[in-house]
């Protein structure tokens, strides 16, 4: 398991999400075309800073009662939370709303924003539904499908298990960098080297946009600059 020292969290957080998208496909082109978000989601509060932790996972519905009795509902509830207190932290949670009319009703918003928070959840990616924006958790970040008002039947179906949010694949434990953007998993092998490899990409890219802000720019100019930026290291 990797290691995400506070060091670390600060590394991971003083880049945007595109910019870490850049990184990666640097360090591993062959995941060029997935591994982050493909869908437009919320953001609550876009002027937090990037979310970075591991996932905790789970499965909701809303749009009608849970088919468990009582007692077994309250059993499954009372798991799923053991589940996201329990781990390494801090934890991102990664919910997939599997109705077929996505975001019915609302899991996140006061309470449950609480919740999560003292258990050590930096925040929340959902396809599904949020609400009571204003009260949410003071540092808690949510990046969502919509924003609804009720919270109809929504109940937790499962946890801890793969799934997709917005187009990104999603196994427990992975670590999660998010912003206003959207969200990209990050191998935990490579958790150290993206900044180093943001870095590269800042360096060549600054060359072609220096280029282009000065008189006479034209498509020879942008020829050499390319070729300029593809030869820094």
């Amino acid at each position: 398991m990797l290691d995400l020292t506070d060091a670390l969290i600060a590394e991971l957080q003083s880049m945007d999400t595109p910019t870490v998208c850049n990184a990666l496909e640097l360090l591993i082109p062959q995941r060029r075309g997935y591994g982050y978000t493909t869908e437009q989601l919320v953001c609550t509060r876009p002027g937090l800073k990037p979310m970075v932790g591991f996932a905790r996972t789970a499965t909701i519905r809303s749009a009608h009662p849970s088919d468990l009795g009582a007692e077994a509902a309250a059993q499954l509830s009372d798991a799923y939370y053991a589940y996201i207190d329990q781990g390494v932290k801090p934890s991102v949670i990664v919910i997939q709303d599997i109705d077929e009319q996505r975001g019915y009703g609302a899991f996140w918003g006061e309470v449950n924003s609480a919740i999560h928070s003292g258990f050590g959840c930096v925040g929340l990616i959902t396809d599904g539904g949020v609400r009571d924006l204003p009260e949410v958790a003071p540092g808690f970040q949510m990046l969502a499908g919509r924003v609804i008002p009720s919270h109809a039947y929504v109940h937790v179906v499962d946890f801890a298990r793969p799934i997709n949010v917005a187009g990104m694949r999603v196994n427990h434990g992975d670590l999660i960098h998010a912003d206003q953007h959207g969200a990209v998993v990050i191998p935990h092998e490579l958790a150290t080297k993206v900044k180093e490899a943001a870095a590269q990409i800042v360096r060549r890219e600054q060359v072609i946009i220096e280029a282009a802000r000065r008189a006479g720019f034209n498509i020879d100019k942008l020829r050499e600059a390319r070729g300029k930026a593809a030869e820094i290291h």
